[in-house]
């Protein structure tokens, strides 16, 4: 292992905490700058051992895509959930729990599609099966939980099976 790699054993979760950190203290000074850079490379070093084998990700372009359209989606949620809340008489929103199978095999995509549909208004993934083939979903308003299953499964399961080998 090159000494670099020692230093940095995840060069991407660094640079990710360290983006994070400034966001959290929503200043960019040279000293947040340099405090996010240390606690990002301390985090990566002490986790190391509890991930030796990095998720690679295939298309790193992919990757940027799928960041920005589930901000979108969460920003059109978000009014979505307000008109429902606001405006929708509670007989008539039909909350449904939805079962999505699968494809995806790599834990990294399928921790990212079960916190992508938790981020999104309206939706919470609830649990994962066992054997990791299905995520159970719970949609605030669903007045066809298959169309939910198919939107998950094209909009981001699809994306996700690109961006993860």
């Amino acid at each position: 292992m090159s000494p670099l790699r020692r230093i940095f054993p995840h060069p991407l979760l660094t640079i990710a905490l360290t983006f994070v950190w400034l966001a959290l203290v929503n200043k960019v000074t040279p000293g947040n700058v340099l405090l996010g850079a240390v606690l990002a490379i301390l985090i990566s070093l002490l986790t190391s051992a509890f991930w030796p084998n990095r998720p690679r990700i295939q298309k790193p372009f992919a990757l940027a895509w799928y960041i920005l359209i589930v901000l979108w989606d969460i920003v059109v949620a978000n009014i979505e959930v307000a008109m429902i809340v606001l405006f929708k008489p509670h007989a008539k929103i039909r909350s449904a729990w939805v079962s999505v199978p699968l494809d995806l095999t790599s834990p990294e995509a399928i921790t990212m599609l079960a916190g992508t549909i938790t981020m999104t208004p309206g939706t919470v993934s609830a649990m994962l099966a066992a054997d990791g083939t299905a995520i159970l979903v719970h949609c605030l308003h669903a007045p066809d939980p298959d169309d939910v299953r198919d939107s998950i499964k094209s909009r981001y399961e699809s994306r996700l099976k690109e961006i993860f080998p």
